[in-house]
């Protein structure tokens, strides 16, 4: 799993300026690239994890974390890459491109 790709299969430059996207992480061992995101989403999700999967399909968790703790909201597992910014969207309430 490559950050960039992934970065650029949520929207680019355009996802990080329109969901205020910040604080990117990338674990190349669990392939998994986590965010956080600004304020006004949907059932208050703050964080995101994105997560390349065995079958070479993402896995993208939204949580609510606040200090040190976390709270899983919505988990959607399996998604294809063009899945990515219409399950961002959905979960969220934030547009990813224009």
């Amino acid at each position: 799993m490559d950050p960039k790709t992934t970065i650029n299969q949520l929207g680019g430059h355009r996802f990080i300026a329109m969901t205020g996207a910040k604080n990117f992480v990338f674990d190349r061992k669990n392939s998994t690239l986590t965010f956080q995101i600004g304020r006004g989403a949907k059932n208050a999700v703050n964080y995101v994890k994105v997560r390349l999967n065995g079958l070479d399909l993402y896995d993208v968790s939204f949580y609510r974390k606040w200090g040190t703790n976390f709270r899983l909201i919505v988990q959607e597992t399996d998604l294809y890459f063009d899945q990515l910014q219409p399950i961002f969207t959905e979960n969220t309430g934030f547009y990813t491109s224009f």
